[in-house]
């Protein structure tokens, strides 16, 4: 079974395929977006063991022509000398625009290839096959394309559509637990910002979910998918409602930034904890009720998820600092900070000139450990 999704922008839309088996059909899938028949597949050495082989055979019996490139793992590869690395590997092959860049793996992966892509020529066609559960329900789709900074996190980077985005959820067996629940911590956002049923939904079957239960995660990947190319055709390049889908990610960005992108604080950990402090912060403002925070905390506590900040190991991120990463948020309007508040769960706005006090309090509680 295929569950597909499309994203409508009219000379920019593409269709999100989901389901499973995808390597062996990849000949079929990609002669509907092809025009020539070479392709370079940008990977990091982690998913080259796991997949590129495969992959790799299945598009040479097809009869393409195909070229690759393996990075170092981790968030510490979206930087400048990477995409450096990227650039001079496409143009040292001698790719042409109507040529195409599979990026094979993460978050990392394809925020990092598909930021090449829009640049190289002026924009090459890019192909997303994402390998985690993180990049198939979010980054893969939507054309956020970037790199970090030492100043934050994708604070460098580009709007750029994929032509066609392929979610094989086969591909999560090989991930390690840890990575699946930051995945999750994804996942578990889009019912917080804009769908209670389903958060419910999830309330009841989350434990199938990260189980690795197959029809359970193509509905929650299609669920996201869907809820994010709705928001996306509706705002492209984040004017409104878009903002929305950062839901925690103020708070959670810096953290990782503090973290210095390290396996300290992988992103859907800091997502999660970024939730939870969201919902504090609506409580302290007396928007949401008491309930909710709890409600919310107590979820993800029972599928031993991160929820605040004292469980980062090592160092505790100091409040000041973290107050001042956040000032180079993305969302930071007039110098003054943008938070995505809940009013409740499943329903969410953006709101700015929070009172700072309020925010430090939020994050000061969050580091003391019970």
């Amino acid at each position: 079974m295929i569950s597909s999704v499309n994203v409508d922008l009219k000379d920019n839309s593409y269709s999100i395929k989901i389901g499973s088996g995808f390597i062996k059909q990849l000949p079929i899938f990609l002669s509907s977006v092809l025009k020539r028949k070479k392709i370079a597949i940008v990977t990091d050495t982690n998913v080259e063991k796991l997949y590129l082989g495969s992959v790799t055979s299945a598009l040479v019996e097809g009869g393409y022509d195909v070229i690759s490139l393996s990075l170092k793992p981790g968030e510490i590869s979206k930087d400048w000398l990477n995409l450096k690395i990227v650039i001079d590997w496409i143009l040292a092959n001698k790719l042409e625009r109507d040529d195409f860049v599979l990026a094979l793996g993460g978050g990392v992966i394809g925020d990092l290839v598909g930021f090449a892509a829009s640049i190289v020529r002026r924009g090459i066609r890019c192909i997303q096959m994402p390998t985690t559960l993180l990049a198939q329900v979010d980054s893969s789709v939507g054309g956020k394309t970037g790199i970090n900074s030492k100043f934050g996190k994708n604070l460098i980077g580009s709007f750029y559509h994929p032509k066609l985005v392929l979610i094989d959820v086969d591909l999560l067996s090989t991930q390690t637990h840890r990575e699946l629940m930051s995945g999750f911590g994804e996942v578990v956002k889009y019912g917080l910002l804009g769908n209670y049923s389903f958060f419910e939904w999830l309330e009841v079957n989350g434990k199938k979910v990260i189980n690795g239960d197959r029809a359970s995660l193509v509905e929650v990947i299609s669920t996201c998918c869907q809820m994010k190319a709705d928001i996306v055709a509706r705002d492209e390049k984040e004017h409104g409602d878009r903002a929305l889908l950062n839901l925690g990610h103020t708070f959670g960005h810096s953290l990782e930034t503090a973290t210095e992108y390290s396996d300290r604080l992988l992103h859907g950990e800091g997502v999660s904890i970024g939730c939870c402090l969201a919902f504090d912060l609506s409580y302290k403002l007396g928007i949401c009720s008491q309930e909710e925070p709890g409600r919310v905390r107590s979820f993800m506590k029972s599928l031993n998820m991160m929820t605040d900040i004292w469980q980062i190991s090592g160092e505790t991120p100091i409040s000041d600092d973290l107050m001042d990463l956040m000032k180079q948020d993305k969302k930071v309007r007039d110098g003054r900070l943008r938070f995505i508040i809940p009013n409740n769960i499943g329903s969410t706005f953006v709101a700015d000139g929070i009172d700072i006090d309020l925010v430090r309090e939020v994050i000061n509680s969050s580091s003391e450990k019970p």
